[in-house]
């Protein structure tokens, strides 16, 4: 017979396993290829010993000459606070007693749910990978009390519980959900009228501002420290930025992995882009017929520049592209995926006053990027 019991040991011997390599893996192609760690965790952030530079002890002489003065390498250390990732799934007491007598019936139950919750969660964790920890999702262009016009939609989607901040930083509504998104016109529409909300106020995460993953939003950003590293005095932590490209070519490509390449030492291994600039792309490269594919790990399959997979993604900002060496970044965790239990060591737990369980998983992890100066942004790209 099904009881909250035996769903609990469901949850933890055959989901866990399941849903972790299918966020890990199959969430985002990006995701799957940047490796994850568990090394230089210590406590609640993350502490990471970075080189960069050359060894300065080298040198040529005489046979009865001086020897190289020494001089050993460059390090600097970042420091980031590990990010609190949940996702959390539904399911009610009722649902639970219709399929006590029908195993199959539960297992279809808990089927729909783990699915919600990898599609849900594949979509929030690709987005945090373009986002730079602020938790925004959108910025308002106009408020017309029903519904409010923004900059993007690309971030939102109905269902979503979000709160809104003012342009000092202060939330002035919260746990507001979507019900409705124009994407032509750039409308979105919430569940109850939203008065107070202005121009340049924000849409961010519920209960997420400033506390999402460090994605490549704020490594391409012009803020003054990056993991606590001041990028004035460290020149190394300025990625290779190209504004206003216009119509993209193979030439403005490989100039940018070449300067990337000489500057860092590095190695251009992956290119992500908006859809537009995929078409773009495809279309500049078939004029000399050099469309060619691969296949990715997570059963993706991309587009090659020169052997180099490009891929496009709804998060990547219109106009966008960015050129990255997958090897420079880490996603350090405390753990992979657990299920948040309680002291009674249950996954299952009643929300208070409700006829519904409830059961969370958790991961706790920070993105780093170990060599900014490898990475490159083409902006203003023409779509097609």
């Amino acid at each position: 017979m099904v009881t909250t019991q035996t769903a609990d040991n469901v949850l933890k011997s055959y989901y866990l396993d399941v849903v972790s390599d299918q966020l890990n893996k199959a969430a985002n192609p990006l995701l799957a290829a940047i490796g994850q760690t568990s090394s230089d965790v210590w406590g609640r952030d993350v502490r990471k010993t970075v080189r960069y530079g050359v060894n300065g002890g080298v040198g040529a002489g005489t046979e009865d000459g001086a020897l190289p003065k020494s001089s050993g390498n460059k390090y600097a250390q970042f420091v980031a606070t590990l990010k609190n990732l949940y996702g959390t799934i539904e399911i009610s007491d009722k649902a639970i007693r219709a399929s006590q007598s029908n195993d199959g019936a539960f297992v279809n139950l808990l089927n729909e749910e783990m699915d919600g919750l990898v599609k849900s969660s594949s979509f929030n964790f690709g987005r945090m990978l373009f986002g730079d920890g602020s938790g925004t999702l959108a910025t308002v262009a106009a408020s017309h009390g029903a519904y409010v016009s923004v900059d993007t939609v690309r971030n939102l989607a109905v269902g979503m519980i979000v709160d809104i901040y003012n342009d000092s930083g202060i939330r002035v509504a919260g746990g507001k959900e979507i019900t409705a998104i124009d994407t032509a016109n750039k409308h979105v529409t919430f569940n109850d009228a939203l008065m107070t909300v202005a121009k340049d106020y924000t849409i961010c995460m519920q209960n997420s501002h400033g506390l999402e993953i460090t994605g490549l939003g704020a490594v391409f950003s012009d803020s003054d420290t990056l993991y606590g590293v001041r990028r004035a005095d460290n020149p190394w932590l300025k990625p290779y930025v190209k504004s206003e490209v216009g119509a993209i070519t193979e030439e403005a490509l490989q100039t940018a992995i070449d300067e990337v390449e000489e500057i860092s030492g590095g190695r251009i291994n992956f290119i992500v882009c908006s859809r537009g600039v995929r078409r773009s792309l495809i279309k500049a490269l078939s004029e000399y017929r050099k469309n060619e594919t691969m296949e990715l790990e997570g059963g993706y399959r991309a587009v090659t520049f020169n052997g180099i997979p490009v891929l496009a993604d709804r998060f990547c900002p219109e106009g966008t592209m960015y050129l990255i060496n997958t090897d420079d970044f880490g996603l350090h965790q405390l753990c992979d995926w657990q299920w948040l239990e309680g002291e009674d060591g249950k996954i299952l737990k009643q929300i208070p006053g409700k006829p519904v369980y409830t059961a969370t998983l958790v991961k706790y992890a920070e993105l780093l990027c170990y060599r900014p100066c490898g990475q490159a942004m083409l902006t203003g790209i023409t779509e097609s």
